[in-house]
């Protein structure tokens, strides 16, 4: 395995609700714009958690952050700009996506995207992929670094 290799993955053992709030965290004070982290994991994996954390580093303080479901987008602004909550469950079709101004985000904001796989291969080669699954009483977080995030993903 090459040093560029082994950096680009990473599993993370989340104990409890605290600990996936703790890396959202983690990962919000890393976040600037133009970077796009992708959230995957079953329904009540804790994706939505893990955003919150997220929302929470970003904005610089505590957000109730609701899942936008039904909305699709939640955004929240912090001292490095906006940062964009998707929820692509709902979505029909890859296109419909852009409707959403998604396009003009991936360039100008932050975005955490759950349920990325909506968009059907049409996600920036530079992101981060985080799979949540659950693990005991917990989760387990398999971070998979792409483009740039290869040089990130230690920080996290």
């Amino acid at each position: 395995m090459t040093a560029a290799t082994a950096t680009d993955s990473r599993q993370i053992a989340l104990p409890d609700a605290a600990a996936t709030l703790a890396l959202g965290r983690r990962l919000g004070d890393r976040l600037g714009p133009g970077d796009v982290v992708c959230l995957t994991g079953n329904l009540g994996a804790g994706k939505t958690t893990l955003a919150r954390g997220a929302i929470e580093a970003w904005t610089g303080h505590e957000e109730e952050a609701p899942s936008p479901t039904y909305t699709l987008v939640q955004t929240y602004e912090g001292a490095k700009g906006d940062l964009w909550h998707v929820d692509l469950y709902r979505l029909k079709q890859p296109e419909d996506a852009w409707e959403l101004g998604l396009e003009d985000a991936f360039a100008e904001a932050a975005c955490l995207i759950e349920w990325p796989e909506r968009l059907a291969g049409h996600l920036p080669r530079n992101r981060l992929d985080i799979a949540l699954t659950p693990q005991g009483e917990g989760r387990s977080a398999a971070l998979v670094a792409h483009g740039a995030w290869r040089t990130k993903l230690g920080s996290i």
